[in-house]
């Protein structure tokens, strides 16, 4: 019980911490390069991508760090975990991306909360969260499965801050964290209305990401050595 109870409180401060990043670099990013959008992206960008390895690294010894519904549920589905998991975690993560926005947007003195009216629902927009999802998904389990999930730190956080660049949607990747930003009339904010469809691309990446993680590493380091 007392494990349980530290694997979700670790998730709620990763998701947290994760979004509070994201928020708070991109509002950041608006002030301190008001007339250049792309070096905006590429703060928001840099600091996400430091952010989130440190948060990786920091709690993966708590929670395995997901941060992510989407990782939750293919680590489950692949690893053969217990679904129960999903009931812990899954709200943690969510609860804890609503939190980190809204304590980002107050550390700028900001609304606390204020809907973003930044729409992001056409599709090249969602046809980039598969793709940076379904990559995801694979860097991620391709290095666990392989025994490497020591590296995820700096691997998963230099894929997500590429991914700002070369998707068009700036790489949500993770629906908990779609939730929280709409929170945010900021940076990097996405309208309620977007919300569905990009969650829904999401999990449409991540079953992409499954198949292909199963493909090419069909058995992890300590299925291959007990076969």
């Amino acid at each position: 019980m007392r494990r349980t109870v530290r694997a979700a409180v670790g998730e709620f401060l990763g998701s947290a911490g994760l979004a509070a990043v994201v928020v708070g670099s991109g509002i950041a990013a608006q002030r301190l390069s008001p007339t250049d959008v792309g070096l905006q992206l590429f703060e928001n960008a840099f600091a996400t991508a430091l952010g989130l390895a440190v948060l990786i690294l920091v709690l993966a010894g708590v929670s395995g760090a997901h941060f992510n519904p989407v990782v939750t549920l293919v680590d489950i589905a692949l690893h053969r975990r217990h679904w129960s998991t999903a009931a812990i975690y899954l709200p943690a993560q969510v609860v804890g991306c609503i939190a980190g926005a809204i304590l980002a947007n107050v550390m700028f003195a900001v609304p606390a909360v204020a809907w973003s009216a930044t729409d992001r629902s056409a599709w090249p927009l969602l046809l980039a969260e598969v793709v940076a999802t379904a990559g995801l998904i694979v860097v991620i389990f391709a290095l666990v499965r392989t025994g490497r999930s020591q590296l995820a730190g700096p691997v998963v956080g230099a894929y997500i801050g590429a991914a700002y660049f070369f998707t068009s949607s700036t790489s949500f990747a993770n629906p908990a964290v779609t939730i929280g930003r709409m929170f945010t009339d900021t940076f990097a904010g996405i309208a309620p209305g977007s919300v569905l469809p990009f969650v829904a691309a999401q999990f449409v990446g991540a079953a992409l990401g499954f198949m292909v993680v199963l493909i090419l590493f069909p058995l992890s380091t300590n299925e291959a050595a007990a076969a």
